[in-house]
């Protein structure tokens, strides 16, 4: 499957000192709070694991399923849930923790929905920041890497459902998704 890759862009110990560093900071500032940290699913699965083993503070976890790509490999624009979180977001410190920020459709989404459920707070982390994609007004407070504009699978990132098994990040071939 890495043969699959043009480029590596994140190797495995690289992905190790991001989430070390990201987590540090997260429980800095999250360190006399209730974080309840929000996993966008799929992609963002084997980010989030590794970013709640790595802090030092208590934390709670669950997951909302959005989707806005289906099996192709650009944003359709149209956001809708498939699954919601499981209990009242009132009072908690909510940290979304998605695997890619690209246009920022799907997290402007989120976070306008979840900001009327009257969080103490809400903010984003997100394994990759892709700027230069950016249409939505978003911005994360926690950012593992910025990325350009390349279509990139593997540490949760899929391509139609596969490589999210692939334990670094790199940029797959255009022959692969351009059939």
């Amino acid at each position: 499957m890495i043969n699959d890759m043009r480029e590596i862009l994140l190797s495995e110990e690289e992905l190790k000192e991001i989430v070390n560093r990201v987590a540090k900071q997260i429980s800095r500032d999250y360190k006399d709070k209730k974080l309840y940290m929000i996993g966008i699913l799929k992609g963002s699965v084997v980010f989030l694991t590794d970013l709640m083993r790595a802090l030092d503070i208590p934390c709670e976890i669950d997951f909302m399923v959005v989707s806005s790509y289906g099996s192709g490999v650009t944003s359709s624009g149209n956001v809708k849930i498939i699954k919601d979180v499981d209990v009242p977001l009132e009072g908690k410190d909510i940290l979304i923790v998605e695997d890619i920020l690209d246009t920022g459709n799907t997290l402007k989404f989120v976070s306008e929905l979840l900001l009327k459920r009257n969080p103490n707070s809400l903010q984003i982390a997100t394994l990759l920041d892709k700027p230069s994609r950016r249409v939505a007004d978003v911005t994360a407070k926690y950012i593992g890497a910025e990325i350009e504009d390349k279509f990139v699978v593997g540490y949760g990132l899929d391509y139609d459902e596969k490589y999210r098994n692939v334990p670094c990040i790199g940029v797959l071939k255009p022959e692969i998704y351009m059939k």
